[in-house]
């Protein structure tokens, strides 16, 4: 399902300021908000440069910024993040029982999205050209960086 007013969603443009906030201080662009009856638990961006972490994914990081809350609030809460979730992040989303995530772009790198969907987790694409345009740009300038950090071997 795409969503075309999703400028004016202030929890995307949360998500998409971490992206910013990461692209800024050298790392992977692609960020993330955790919201519960439209007010927000947690937002994250990809820190695995910042903090030489192998899990702070955008998701990952969000949630961990978010804290510890009981199976009913996560089973409510919306998921916004800039980028298709990886099989890790999937799996955080499942483990705690998220049922909508508001996904930015999957044009960049599509993560098992049909694995969620098979959860019964609602997914929103925004398809977002801003979004699009940000990764793109860093993968260009950084393709070592952005293929580690989707676990791609390269030679």
């Amino acid at each position: 399902m795409n969503c075309p007013r999703h400028q004016s969603d202030p929890f995307w443009k949360i998500a998409l300021e971490e992206a910013k906030i990461g692209f800024e201080e050298g790392g992977i662009p692609i960020g993330a908000c955790l919201v519960y009856k439209d007010r927000v638990l947690g937002r994250g961006r990809n820190r695995r440069v910042q903090l030489g972490s192998v899990i702070r994914h955008g998701e990952m990081d969000c949630l961990e910024n978010s804290g510890r809350y009981p199976p009913k609030v996560y089973h409510n809460a919306i998921l916004y993040t800039t980028l298709s979730p990886c099989w890790m992040c999937t799996g955080a989303i499942l483990l705690y029982g998220i049922k909508k995530v508001v996904i930015g772009e999957n044009h960049n790198f599509k993560g098992p999205e049909e694995v969620l969907v098979q959860h019964g987790v609602e997914i929103i694409h925004l398809d977002d050209e801003e979004c699009k345009r940000l990764l793109t740009s860093f993968i260009e300038s950084n393709p070592e960086l952005w293929f580690e950090d989707i676990g791609k071997i390269t030679d």
